[in-house]
């Protein structure tokens, strides 16, 4: 707002006494030199009625009724009634997170405790796996040693075979070439070859009748190590099925364990929700106070005000800057209380816009007065 300062003709006691007199005012020089409030009182109304018309009777209504306003009870009535619904509503949500809470802590106590009861036998569990690991690396170790005496075994009776092919061949060569008589002499040395040849192919028949039951040994041996085999492969299998439930047990300790740790996140999190529910219930009551005695302080500070502004009316032409201050400090008083009070907020500026278009009226037709004043008598005024 621009604000303009003006410079006031100097008028001596006598001029100024003689021009007061002309409004039916009685005054003396002792007066204008040592003013009374109850004497600038009377000459700011004398100014004010002779620009305005104005008079001190009918500014008495208007104080009246701010006054009135000022100590109007229920003012902030609807800001606590407000608080006092949120302060409700959030005692209600935190009861709302103390059954929730209540609820997650029972159920990790019963994960706990499950978990608890179930950590004996996962600990067997674990202790039988790894037997049951070692156990199987052992059988398939002695597996590939089988395997390869069962493979040694099958060339071994390949070749025998082969053997005794070639053997029944050259028999029958030899029985084919025996039958051809070509001289007695040869056929003796012939029947001495065959007679040596028989007790060879006796001895042969014998060795070979013993391989034959080493053969059948180790064939039911391999007989009985396939079986072996077969047992260990379906052990194998069993034990695979049991590693498999292992497995899934394990799986399902960490699932209940995971879900362990999302609880305990959950509850964390419902604390600390919990902590801000009461912190901010705590501050509500604290802005609730905080309003109360706010709006008693202003209470108290604008009846303080009023009673200063009062005081201070008389003294209107000295404190004029401090009062366009103290103006300006009511106006930013105002602009807090309408943020938390908006019914009473337009109420207070329409009402202080009413007190500023007044008292500009009043200080520019007190300038005007002043001016037309200066014109009447012949002296010049300058405004800045």
């Amino acid at each position: 707002m621009e604000k303009k300062q003006y410079w006031f003709p100097s008028m001596d006691p006598g001029e100024i006494v003689l021009s007061l007199q002309a409004w039916g005012l009685q005054v003396n020089a002792q007066q204008l030199v040592k003013p009374t409030s109850d004497f600038v009182a009377r000459v700011y109304t004398a100014c004010v009625e002779q620009v305005s018309g104005i008079n001190e009777e009918t500014l008495e209504g208007p104080l009246e009724a701010a006054l009135a306003s000022l100590d109007e009870p229920n003012t902030c009535q609807g800001f606590v009634n407000g608080l006092r619904e949120k302060s409700a509503a959030l005692v209600g949500e935190r009861e709302q997170v103390s059954r929730e809470l209540a609820e997650v802590r029972q159920r990790i106590a019963m994960i706990k405790a499950q978990r608890a009861e179930d950590e004996p036998l996962c600990e067997d569990l674990r202790a039988e796996n790894a037997a049951i690991t070692a156990h199987l690396i052992a059988t398939k170790e002695i597996q590939g040693t089988l395997l390869k005496d069962i493979e040694a075994l099958k060339a071994e009776k390949m070749a025998e075979g082969m053997n005794a092919d070639a053997a029944l061949a050259a028999d029958a060569v030899m029985r084919t070439r025996a039958r051809i008589v070509q001289s007695p002499e040869r056929i003796k040395r012939t029947i001495s070859t065959m007679g040596a040849t028989a007790s060879e192919d006796k001895r042969t028949l014998a060795a070979h009748e013993v391989k034959t039951r080493e053969l059948q040994t180790k064939v039911s041996a391999l007989l009985n190590i396939e079986k072996d085999v077969r047992a260990s492969v379906e052990q194998l299998q069993t034990i695979e099925k049991e590693v498999r439930a292992l497995e899934l047990s394990q799986r399902e300790v960490a699932d209940s364990k995971d879900n362990s740790d999302e609880k305990k996140i959950e509850r964390t999190e419902l604390e600390m929700r919990h902590e801000r529910v009461h912190k901010q219930l705590e501050n509500a009551h604290e802005k609730l106070e905080r309003a109360q005695r706010h709006v008693e302080d202003k209470r108290a500070a604008s009846t303080q005000t009023i009673e200063r502004l009062q005081r201070e009316y008389e003294e209107m032409s000295l404190e004029r800057r401090d009062n366009d201050r103290q103006v300006e400090e009511l106006r930013g008083e105002a602009d807090g209380i309408e943020r938390k009070m908006a019914e009473h907020s337009k109420k207070s500026e329409a009402e202080l816009g009413e007190l500023f278009a007044e008292y500009w009226r009043l200080r520019h037709a007190t300038e005007v007065y002043m001016e037309t004043l200066a014109n009447k008598l012949g002296m010049q005024v300058s405004a800045v």
